[in-house]
């Protein structure tokens, strides 16, 4: 729809036919339209379909205010932030006004009068949808005169006003957004003074400004976000403005593997898409945040955000490319090694408990990578065992004994982050029972795959304590577990 060839005046608004509406209303039939044609209520939003967004539909059809309540990195805010979408594309209002009214219903004495002197020919303005969104993040220096409004003395002596005359006030950032979507983001982090000013207009739809016997009827949604941490660090919601929010929506992180892949994959910033990530490797990177949702180490009242997995998704990717760069390759293909790349995106995103502050940040992401990938490994292949065949017993059936051979005679194997394609494969292939193990429970068309499940084995097996893993620098050093033990004892000697 183009504004240019929309009603220009009053007179003409009356011809057209466009009837005047709450914004809940509006809300209402535009969901209602869109169950209808099986569109999607917000876009990129996944794993909600069955939880949260059964809720806000109700709250919309119900014409409630609501409050999205959950831990960082949830989506709240994006869901807010296209909320605006179920609004009308343009919608009409008095041209020369501050608070978007409706020019059937003018609402504050400035656009009453434009209406009485001007009649038919009040000048029409179309607002998009775009500009009928406003957001403000509570801090603590959040005013009453930044919400709703207070006396601007500067405007009335520049136009020289009356200070009683209703033209001075200078209204705030909500009766701005009179008939259209306004959201606080972190609710709990306003001042309780402040948040006594939002009761009237959830409760009566209305403002008032101080010093003015002027009561305005407003028209809006309000929606909130909170973080349930924030109850108690950092604020509090008070229980009178509690009451009034309608509806408490809670918010949670992905259930399952493949919501979380998929919600990466929105929203990680490739800049090369060159890259090619087999699928169990995206498993290893989203195990990541799941075993920091679990982890004894991590501060689980603050949550860990989404952004971990994506973050560290960009870290891994960009950790290839750049290797591929420096050598001068055109192997654009991960390796187990790139996994540990993440460690700074994953230490800026995780709040640790004493003990985990005890240990290192880099030490506990590092440690969860390290459970990540052993725990997709231990999905694909048979847990590692010890255990060898011996003359007087009967065979027992173990698929790592080969490897186990391997580092047994003392042999190690280094692997380091800046090795070119052809010294990675080579190092890889001196275990000769690591491929037969790959191909045993996978058909691998790609060499490049089987060599990432070959070092993926590797890894499981440190994970399980089979074998002994050493990082120093880029290079990584896999050998026997009890060779390693002897030497540390040696040293204490």
């Amino acid at each position: 729809m183009n504004c240019k060839n929309l009603p220009a005046t009053l007179a003409d608004l009356k011809k057209s036919g466009w009837r005047s509406r709450t914004v809940r209303d509006e809300l209402r039939e535009n969901l209602l339209r869109k169950i209808d044609n099986e569109e999607p209520l917000f876009e990129g939003i996944v794993g909600y379909e069955h939880t949260v967004l059964p809720q806000i539909e109700n709250a919309i059809l119900s014409g409630h205010n609501f409050i999205l309540l959950g831990l960082r990195g949830q989506a709240k805010t994006r869901i807010i932030r296209e909320m605006h979408g179920l609004l009308d594309e343009y919608m009409p209002i008095i041209e020369g006004t501050q608070l978007n009214e409706d020019p059937l219903n003018p609402i504050s004495p400035k656009g009453r009068k434009i209406v009485e002197q001007m009649g038919d020919k009040t000048p029409i303005r179309w607002v998009h949808r775009d500009d009928r969104f406003n957001e403000k993040l509570a801090t603590p220096d959040v005013s009453i005169a930044d919400l709703i409004g207070d006396i601007d003395p500067i405007k009335a002596a520049r136009e020289k006003l009356d200070i009683s005359n209703e033209e001075v006030i200078h209204w705030g950032i909500i009766p701005r957004t009179n008939r259209g979507i306004f959201a606080i983001n972190e609710l709990p982090d306003l001042q309780p003074r402040i948040q006594v000013g939002l009761l009237n207009i959830l409760e009566e739809a209305d403002i008032q400004v101080r010093g003015f016997p002027l009561s305005v009827p407003l028209d809006m949604v309000l929606v909130f976000t909170a973080n349930p941490e924030d109850y108690t660090n950092r604020g509090n919601i008070i229980t009178p403005l509690k009451d009034r929010i309608d509806a408490q929506i809670l918010t949670h992180y992905p259930r399952n593997l493949d919501q979380a892949i998929e919600i990466t994959e929105n929203e990680a910033e490739i800049k090369n898409d060159g890259i090619i990530v087999p699928e169990f490797y995206r498993e290893i990177v989203e195990q990541i945040a799941f075993q920091a949702r679990e982890s004894e180490y991590v501060d689980q009242s603050s949550g860990v955000s989404a952004r971990v997995s994506i973050s560290a998704y960009e870290s891994i990717l960009a950790n290839v490319e750049r290797r591929a760069r420096r050598l001068g390759e055109k192997d654009l293909y991960p390796r187990m090694c790139d996994l540990y790349a993440a460690v700074p995106a994953v230490c800026g995103k995780i709040e640790l408990v004493y003990e985990g502050e005890q240990e290192g940040a880099s030490v506990v992401a590092g440690n969860l990578i390290s459970l990540a990938i052993n725990s997709v490994f231990l999905r694909h292949f048979p847990q590692p065992t010890k255990d060898k065949r011996s003359e007087d017993q009967a065979p027992i059936d173990n698929p790592y004994e080969a490897v186990l051979d391997f580092f047994g005679t003392g042999r190690k194997l280094a692997i380091s982050d800046d090795m070119s394609f052809e010294d990675y494969r080579t190092s890889i292939q001196e275990i000769s029972g690591l491929e037969r193990i790959v191909s045993e429970y996978f058909a691998c068309d790609d060499p490049r795959e089987m060599l990432l499940r070959m070092e993926m084995v590797l890894e499981g097996l440190v994970g399980n304590n089979i074998i002994a893993r050493e990082t120093h620098d880029s290079t990584v050093t896999y050998g026997d577990i009890f060779s390693d033990m002897l030497k540390g004892m040696e040293g204490l000697k």
